[in-house]
């Protein structure tokens, strides 16, 4: 991929030593079980950066010729790391021939076809009805309604982005106003489960229309209207980190600790607004509060 992108280096980083960092990450991932250590031989571990991005660059490569493949025949191609979505004017047979001539690309990736007038990409289903496009959210069968519970030492915005990210994700995705309306109730039943308090979860609710300037409920009338609009809001890039101006500060995260962040900023300019160090920028993050449940939770051998 570097040579692909012709670059020599990454920031101050030469390509040399990108490949020789990353070769040493890939091939040092052990693990514990049951008492016992294993090296992962194949593969990079599951959830760490450096697999996501090698897969990224994996899959483009294993890609290219289909993706050429189906744009020339006027189809779409989507890939979210390794899941693919196609649409395109094929007959079944026709695709399935295609796709076992794929598979012989590559004997690590192994493509199976879900073909038919309904299909799941990830956590979005979606269903042609006689030519018309209908969306909602989908669950594998697999998933049980926990998220972050409300009684966890955590900060409190923290547990309140969850219903406000949800119901979020259930505007944009549900095309019709009943399969918003269930897929609320279902939301909103199993935040309830997790101890989220009703005040909280309307308040939340509410916020996701505040947010995109919609000052009145969703009803059957002003449905699509206002979720076109909330579609069609930009969405706002990540800011980068100037990590030579930036400042890390860790705490330890309790109950009494819910005012700190506002009163270190205080202080902070309070004391240094007039200095040289007020170009340093102070990024307050939290740790858990080493409790109970995490002292029993096995992560490492002691000997």
């Amino acid at each position: 991929m570097l040579d692909q992108l012709k670059l020599k280096q990454v920031g101050k980083l030469k390509v040399e030593t990108i490949i020789r960092l990353s070769r040493f990450v890939m091939k040092n991932n052990y693990f514990s079980y049951n008492g016992q250590y294993y090296h992962q031989v194949r593969g990079g571990a599951m959830g760490s950066p450096l697999t996501l991005t090698i897969s990224n660059c994996y899959m483009y490569f294993f890609e290219r010729q289909i993706v050429n493949q189906i744009r020339n025949s006027g189809g779409l191609y989507f890939r979210y790391i390794d899941d693919i979505f196609i649409t395109i004017n094929w007959p079944a047979r026709h695709l399935l021939k295609q796709i076992e001539r794929w598979n012989k690309f590559d004997e690590n990736i192994k493509l199976s076809a879900n073909i038919g007038s309904a299909v799941n990409f990830l956590d979005l289903n979606m269903e042609n009805r006689d030519g018309q496009l209908y969306t909602t959210v989908f669950q594998k069968p697999s998933y049980e309604p926990y998220y972050l519970p409300f009684n966890s030492i955590h900060p409190l915005h923290m547990k309140k982005n969850i219903p406000f990210a949800m119901l979020l994700r259930a505007i944009r995705y549900c095309s019709t106003f009943e399969s918003y309306l269930n897929e609320r109730e279902k939301l909103r039943m199993a935040l309830l489960l997790n101890k989220y308090p009703n005040k909280i979860i309307d308040e939340q609710f509410n916020n996701v229309l505040s947010k995109f300037g919609i000052d009145e409920p969703l009803t059957l009338t002003n449905y699509n209207r206002s979720r076109q609009k909330i579609i069609d809001s930009p969405s706002k890039d990540k800011l980068l980190v100037n990590y030579e101006k930036s400042l890390f500060i860790h705490f330890t995260y309790c109950s009494s600790m819910k005012t700190f962040p506002i009163k270190f900023h205080i202080l902070w300019q309070k004391y240094f607004a007039k200095s040289p160090i007020n170009e340093i920028i102070p990024i307050l993050g939290t740790r858990n509060v080493d409790n109970l449940q995490r002292r029993l939770i096995h992560t490492k051998s002691k000997n």
